[in-house]
């Protein structure tokens, strides 16, 4: 595909460093990684040795200073590894979990936790949603009461990736139930091992096999006031706030997977025969292909626009919104076609093409469902 003419040639040579890194480092090991329903945290040691957990973050802390289409190459680049999995599991640590501390941290907060989340020492997991608070954040249930100069959290929260292996977790609960929840929740800093808090269960799901994720309880766990993250009763806003990151984020690694669905098909429709041809002889296979490389062409254009316009200070909510809604919709598509194109061989345990289906499905649910997303840019047409 084209490359993008306003990358620079720092985000080139960053791009490159990525591709081998995947190449040699991910792939090869993937598939046990998938058996093993975690990354390994050497793997994530060593990303963070190479500089890839700190993108954006200040070279303080041992961070890069780049910008948000250095993100989006980032993702793009991890979901080009085929295993969404992996992807995920770093790119919540990178663009869903530590940005919270990196908004609203205190400067005492940011020197404890940061240097050794972008070493990847500590790994970090944001816990919001619940049981019956997903994309509609102001129904969450979690509480937590001052008691001196402690803050006692009680709660169960759902779904939550890098929930089993994290050693930080970023944590949503309510602090003041009179106030609407936009007005009365709180992010809360919980470290692994903190007393009342526990690991009620891994989470078995049909597809990112390989990312960890958990539900969360929290008994009575009592948190040192200085381990409030921003302004208390302003999580609401500060959760609004990074969702824009993290979707953007979900689009580039939806595009990236679709970009991989689409390479490794045209390389088995040009090679596969039937009828005596290849199917990539058959019209309406390559014109069906053709049609999903223009949309995701497309798709990409409207992510690295984005990022230069959230880069400039913009409002772009609709913009991200709308990523969010056409990427999650359009690697589902893509998958479905070449799964289809890969014919039986497409529908077997083990091919890459079968995992990675299972993988895009859940791009249109999390960080936001589509439908949810169409509002979203509905409200500001």
């Amino acid at each position: 595909m084209t490359d993008m003419p306003l990358l620079t040639d720092e985000h080139r040579i960053f791009r490159d460093q990525l591709r081998r890194f995947v190449e040699n480092e991910v792939r090869p090991h993937g598939d046990t990684w998938e058996a093993d329903g975690q990354i390994p945290r050497e793997v994530l040691r060593r990303m963070g040795e190479l500089g890839f957990l700190g993108i954006r973050y200040p070279e303080t802390y041992g961070g890069a200073e780049m910008d948000t289409v250095a993100t989006v190459i980032f993702a793009e680049e991890l979901g080009r590894s085929g295993y969404g999995g992996f992807a995920i599991t770093a790119l919540v640590h990178t663009d869903m979990a530590s940005p919270h501390l990196a908004n609203a941290g205190t400067p005492d907060q940011l020197a404890r936790y940061m240097p050794d989340i972008i070493a990847g020492r500590k790994i970090t997991a944001v816990a919001v949603t619940e049981p019956d608070a997903g994309s509609d954040v102001s129904g969450i249930k979690t509480r937590a009461q001052l008691d001196g100069n402690h803050w006692v959290l009680n709660g169960r929260k759902l779904y939550i990736t890098n929930g089993v292996l994290g050693d930080l977790y970023f944590v949503a609960a309510r602090t003041d139930m009179a106030q609407k929840s936009s007005r009365g929740t709180t992010i809360f800093i919980v470290e692994k091992g903190t007393p009342g808090f526990t690991v009620a269960r891994p989470l078995d799901k049909s597809g990112w096999r390989s990312s960890d994720t958990a539900e969360l309880i929290f008994e009575d766990v009592r948190i040192p006031a200085d381990q409030v993250l921003g302004q208390i009763d302003g999580g609401f806003y500060a959760i609004m706030q990074n969702f824009q990151n993290e979707r953007i984020v979900l689009g580039a690694q939806a595009m990236g997977e679709a970009l991989r669905a689409l390479e490794i098909t045209l390389d088995y429709v040009k090679d596969r025969k039937a009828f005596g041809a290849t199917l990539w002889d058959k019209q309406a296979i390559r014109q069906r292909l053709s049609q999903r490389w223009a949309e995701v062409a497309a798709a990409r254009a409207l992510i690295y626009q984005t990022a230069l316009a959230m880069d400039a200070g913009n409002d772009c909510v609709r913009e991200v919104s709308a990523i969010k809604a056409l990427c999650g919709d359009l690697v589902n598509k893509v998958m479905y076609d070449c799964q289809q194109f890969h014919g039986g061989f497409g529908y077997m345990s083990g091919t890459e093409i079968e995992r990675m289906v299972r993988d895009a499905r859940v791009q249109a649910i999390g960080g936001g469902a589509t439908e949810v997303m169409l509002e979203e840019i509905a409200k500001r047409l």
